[in-house]
């Protein structure tokens, strides 16, 4: 890539585009860089390591940059047709199930896979390892080797377990009394109404409420259930990461619910934080749930919080009703002072009864979980002696990079290990420069070394994720996972910040903290999380399960016992497409090179056959490849019935993956029909191809799902003509022409009847006066057969 951007010259076409900031279509940068785009015909380029952040919607935002939302992927989203059903989905959503504007309807990573391999060049560490690298004969190490000569070696990542003692026996384990069915119980029937206010509106105020009141409970009622989940989610996270957060989030917790009741009974506007779901989502924010809804305290105040006192001692003060309605009432003061701008405010009447219940309910459930188990001692926290004994004597003088998910465990880190004696610098969301730090901590892999004087170099970083994505860290090679995130990609993306190109390190250690006496306590624990929430969505229908690839028990089994290649990367082994085909071809010419000429001298519809052991995802069949009349390549996948099994590229292309020793068989007899199924099918969503028939109340909607009846009511008949259908059939492809609109519209306006409206939808037609099309100037093609290849348990029908 530098040496593209070396080249490029004020005529040059390409376009590199950091892909970071084009999240937003609503932004001036991205209309702008859209607009350039699409008036000067540029190639584009994105660059990215994490091409979305909180939505899929980030990835369409980008890809409309350059592809227009009704143009015809020859993909579908698969899974979410699978769910809804495709009469179903053009009924509801109005999209063809091959366009962008389809995908954006779904939320399922398989389909925005099978999408992206379109567009994106995905080439993972092991693929490259396995396609790319050479190996030193003297090491076995694998390495790229540069223009110069010079060797790029691949480090190997290193699993280690660091165990810390949870002991039930010990009065003053408070991560033995915490890691507990009763505390699980507790978080599992909390109501928590701050976040699902929705439910609470009155049927009748006093007073009605006003148009922008209206349109803020709107908001209220749409943000509920996720704004729950996320926050009860946040609550069993934290108890994994640190008890001392934990119990920080549920003191802070019962403070905010006292601020609404002391609003509510003191008949004051209630102050509402933000209602975005995704903000509150520990894979996008470090904070904590209550803090980010809003807080009393200056960003830029070292003192980030005052519910805290000593954690060194008692830890969070006496939690009596007393003290809570005291603080309470100088937070509401706060807010309604020097922060009323960051809160919209709601009068209290606007909500019912059961508002006040709840928080009370919640209030005395947590404050006896507290008064029971909260008395947090550090002196006593076993996870952190572990820390402080690996960064003094296991590594005494080695850089160290712990992480953790949340704010509140770093800065208890930060500070502990201080007072300890230990010097440790802690990033969160709320630093000001982590850039900074990177450079302070890693100055030679960010060329910074000439200006960071040794006395500022860090030997200890404490971080979020904040540094897990977009920092050069390698002048490290020890990377701690202080808590496990549910989602093994995060351990990885850790992993990955020192393993960077221009690691010296031959291994990266990468230590995880798990229980001394076995995994189980966790395992556990996340399983009776998980069956609670269970329990949860069915009961209230709260959709609670945001663990985004949850890793399973295996996983954390395999950290446990330090298994090699867990962290290797690629989780999914994900390429994209073309790469993947590329390189299948490119290994199977590289290990028998006659095949290059031999397959390039086939002829279009060659054909063979293979035994193939059926499976449920997998069925026997035939796989067919087809240039269609649109000059489209396209795979499909049918059954011994002719029916589709899959439109997923990616997985007709892994269903005809062959082995060199494999052999092949006689075609089966039913083979060649087969094989015009699957290009009827082919051709067939061709046919449908088109986009989306715009609004009910337009001409377009209106004429198309007029006629459509019409012509399934007149099926066989007299009038059911040739003509009619390929009318239906343009107007659904291609957009209508001005003066069809305002003809259509007079028409419809006028009480046309179905056949009257047929009449001259064919006669614009044939005037060429219907739709925008280039059938003038079009070549009529018919598609071409290039192979397929015969998916049976046997070879003969009767065998």
């Amino acid at each position: 890539m530098p040496q593209i951007l070396d080249n490029l010259t004020p005529d040059s076409r390409l376009l590199p585009v950091l892909q970071t900031t084009l999240r937003n279509r609503s932004g001036k940068r991205y209309r702008a860089i859209q607009e350039y785009i699409q008036e000067n015909d540029s190639k584009c380029i994105l660059l990215s390591a994490t091409p979305y952040n909180k939505t899929y919607l980030d990835l369409s935002s980008q890809l409309r940059l350059f592809v227009d939302g009704e143009q015809d992927l020859g993909v579908r989203p698969e899974k979410l047709l699978r769910d809804m059903g495709v009469v179903n989905f053009s009924a509801t959503h109005q999209a063809n199930p091959r366009t962008l504007a389809a995908f954006e309807f779904s939320t399922y990573a398989d389909d925005w896979r099978d999408l992206m391999r379109l567009y994106m060049v995905r080439r993972t560490r092991s693929f490259i390892q396995d396609n790319y690298a050479e190996i030193e004969v003297e090491t076995g190490r694998k390495y790229l080797t540069y223009e110069d000569g010079s060797k790029s070696f691949f480090p190997t990542r290193v699993p280690k377990t660091i165990k810390f003692t949870i002991d039930e026996s010990d009065p003053t384990d408070r991560y033995a009394k915490l890691y507990s069915q009763a505390v699980v119980d507790v978080i599992g029937a909390l109501s928590l109404p701050r976040y699902g206010l929705g439910t609470y509106v009155a049927d009748s105020p006093a007073i009605p409420p006003s148009s922008t009141e209206k349109q803020h409970i709107q908001n209220l009622s749409r943000a509920g259930k996720r704004l729950i989940g996320f926050c009860r989610i946040n609550l069993f996270k934290r108890l994994e990461s640190s008890g001392w957060a934990f119990l920080q989030s549920v003191d802070r917790h019962i403070l905010r619910n006292y601020v609404f009741l002391h609003a509510i009974r003191n008949g004051l506007p209630l102050p509402i934080g933000t209602q975005d779901a995704e903000m509150l989502d520990s894979r996008f924010t470090d904070s904590d749930v209550d803090e980010a809804q809003g807080s009393m305290f200056d960003p830029d105040d070292d003192q980030q919080e005052i519910e805290v006192r000593d954690s060194e001692s008692t830890g969070m003060g006496s939690w009596t009703v007393s003290d809570f309605e005291t603080r309470a009432a100088e937070v509401y003061a706060e807010y309604s002072q020097r922060y009323k701008k960051r809160f919209s405010w709601f009068r209290p009447d606007l909500f019912g009864k059961a508002l006040e219940a709840d928080l009370q309910s919640d209030i005395d459930a947590l404050l006896q979980m507290l008064q029971r188990y909260g008395n947090w001692n550090s002196a006593h926290d076993a996870k952190l002696k572990a820390l402080q004994k690996l960064l003094t004597e296991t590594l005494p003088d080695k850089k160290v990079l712990v992480f953790s998910q949340f704010a509140d465990t770093v800065r208890y880190l930060e500070s502990q290990l201080r007072r300890k004696g230990v010097e440790a610098m802690g990033v969160t969301g709320d630093s000001p420069n982590p850039a900074e730090i990177a450079w302070r901590f890693s100055p030679v892999s960010n060329e910074k070394r000439d200006a960071i004087k040794p006395e500022r170099e860090l030997r200890i970083v404490i971080s979020t994720d904040l540094l897990s994505e977009g920092q050069n860290l390698q002048d490290c090679s020890i990377v701690v996972n202080y808590d496990l995130p549910w989602a093994i990609i995060r351990l990885i993306q850790r992993a990955g910040r020192v393993d960077r190109i221009g690691q010296q390190a031959e291994k990266i250690s990468c230590y995880s903290f798990l229980p001394a006496e076995g995994v189980e306590r966790i395992i556990n624990l996340r399983n009776r999380v998980k069956s609670r929430l269970q329990e949860n969505a069915e009961v209230v229908g709260a959709d609670e399960v945001f663990f985004e690839d949850e890793a399973d028990d295996q996983t954390i089994l395999n950290l446990y016992h330090e298994r090699a290649g867990i962290l290797d990367g690629d989780p999914d082994g994900e390429v994209d497409l073309a790469s993947h085909a590329y390189q299948i071809w490119k290994n199977a010419i590289s290990a028998e090179p006659t095949l290059e000429k031999a397959v390039s001298g086939l002829p279009d519809v060659v054909f063979s056959s293979r035994r193939h052991t059926p499976t449920a995802q997998r069925p026997e069949g035939v796989l067919v490849f087809t240039r269609t009349a649109d000059g489209n390549d396209a795979l499909a996948y049918v059954g011994r019935n002719g029916e589709s099994i899959t439109e997923s590229q990616l997985e007709i292309l892994s269903a005809a993956e062959c082995r060199p020793e494999t052999s092949a068989q006689p075609h089966h007899d039913s083979h060649h029909q087969l094989v015009a199924d699957g290009v009827k099918h082919i051709a067939k969503v061709e046919k449908r191809v088109g986009g989306q028939l715009g609004q009910p109340s337009g001409a377009r909607f209106r004429t198309y799902t007029r006629l459509k009846q019409y012509a399934d009511d007149i099926e066989g008949q007299l009038f059911d003509t040739d003509a009619l259908h390929k009318a239906l059939d343009d107007i659904y492809r291609h957009p209508l022409r001005q003066s069809a609109v305002d003809t259509l519209n007079r028409q419809l306006r006028s009480g046309i009847d179905n056949a009257q409206l047929a009449d001259i939808v064919i006669t614009l037609r044939d005037d060429d006066r219907l739709c925008v099309t280039d059938r003038d100037t079009a070549e009529v093609q018919e598609p071409r057969i290039i192979c397929s290849l015969g998916l049976f348990d046997t070879d003969r029908e009767g065998a």
